[in-house]
């Protein structure tokens, strides 16, 4: 395995665990919803690993979560949030590693993304499988609502660690060309 891999998979494991450890944090003060402490990982793992990773991060990190704590419940939440924080990881990783667009603009588009991907899962879950959900504007307008403070803990928060590990040669990024 070369030494990137190796990187990227032990990158990855930290921010699955800390996809796992932040949320229990903010569920034991009551403040999880609300401030989304699961999307920081999985948000900062599309600035960090590759496409691939980057996903799996997103994937994982509420599967593990729901078998290990009990968060997010299995049903209806885990499946929308599957998806959700996959689009997080790769989208996040697409616009800022490939596409090399500014860590902002990269960031609020994976976190639009993510938010519309998880209403198309709402939507399919209420329309094919019955399940008790609403309609997915009013998921998506509500969640953003609910949302707003961890959505500000992540505008701040993730372009400065962005930065930090920027600067120190900690993220590379791939670019459009064959050869970078």
């Amino acid at each position: 395995m070369k030494s990137k891999s190796v990187r990227e998979v032990v990158l990855s494991g930290l921010l699955v665990a800390m996809g796992l450890l932040l949320p229990m944090i903010f569920h034991a003060f009551g403040l999880g919803s609300t401030f989304l402490p699961m999307h920081i990982p999985v948000l900062l793992a599309g600035f960090v690993v590759s496409l691939p990773f980057a996903v799996a991060v997103g994937a994982a990190t509420p599967i593990l979560s729901s078998v290990l704590t009990g968060m997010p419940p299995m049903f209806p939440v885990l499946p929308y949030m599957v998806f959700e924080l996959a689009a997080y990881g790769g989208v996040a990783c697409f616009l800022y590693r490939k596409l090399r667009l500014n860590v902002y603009v990269s960031l609020v588009g994976s976190m639009a993304a993510g938010r519309i991907v998880s209403g198309l899962v709402v939507w399919v879950m209420a329309t094919f499988f019955m399940a008790k959900l609403p309609g997915p504007l009013v998921f998506i307008s509500g969640g953003i609502v609910q949302g707003i403070p961890g959505i500000i803990i992540q505008l701040l928060f993730i372009p400065a660690l962005v930065l930090i590990l920027s600067k120190n040669n900690l993220i590379k990024r791939e670019g459009l060309s064959s050869g970078s």
